[in-house]
């Protein structure tokens, strides 16, 4: 039974090659084009997100960092549009992977942290000591301090993966159990509804929690 329950995320459909990942290419075609002299709703609707979006990430980083928030707009829509094609039919959910989760909360932090080690040596340091600190805890407070962000890469990863993986699980134990009863068919369904909307949610906000802390995280070293 566990077997057949957590096969829906399995990569592999076929011994020699898969074609599953390639699903994260194929989100790049829901993106609107600008070609159009009148857009349409559609282009109205995603500039008015990452507009509104734009604005957020400009407060929490400043000024000075202008490519940044259209690097975390992208992450963001990019991460959102992999969440609501999981939820399609027979299409790969990438986003309730590690490898995919690590490959891009990783490289993120670990270029943070070469740049601020490098050009911010000093404020890096202070950094891993907050103000007013007794000097008896100071040992501990920079152990806790860099544990706390070696494990920054790890805690965006795990927290999207278990959110998208938590919902697949409880959908499917609720197709594979399904009943002949008529009555018990109807509230099955009705339920199925009610967690689809609950995912819709669910890749909405995860999308905008991955984007709203590598910002956050990267505002700390500017």
């Amino acid at each position: 039974m566990m077997t057949n329950l957590f096969s829906t995320f399995d990569p592999t459909t076929s011994i020699n090659f898969s074609l599953n990942w390639l699903s994260i290419l194929t989100c790049f075609m829901l993106i609107p084009l600008t070609y159009w002299t009148m857009p349409n709703r559609f282009n109205l609707m995603m500039y008015n997100v990452m507009m509104k979006l734009y604005n957020e990430f400009k407060m929490l980083l400043g000024v000075k960092s202008k490519g940044m928030t259209l690097m975390m707009i992208s992450m963001f829509m990019f991460i959102l549009i992999n969440n609501m094609m999981g939820l399609l039919p027979y299409i790969f959910t990438s986003t309730s992977h590690l490898v995919f989760t690590l490959s891009m909360a990783l490289p993120l932090w670990l270029t943070l942290m070469i740049y601020g080690w490098i050009n911010q040596t000093n404020y890096m340091f202070a950094h891993l000591i907050p103000a007013g600190t007794p000097a008896m805890l100071m040992p501990f407070m920079v152990m806790i301090e860099t544990i706390s962000n070696m494990i920054r890469p790890g805690s965006l990863a795990v927290r999207l993966t278990a959110n998208m993986i938590a919902g697949h699980i409880l959908m499917s134990l609720l197709g594979n159990n399904s009943i002949n009863s008529s009555f018990m068919l109807i509230v099955i369904l009705m339920i199925q509804i009610m967690l689809m909307l609950f995912e819709l949610a669910v890749s909405l906000i995860q999308a905008y929690v991955f984007s709203v802390l590598s910002t956050l995280y990267s505002s700390e070293l500017t």
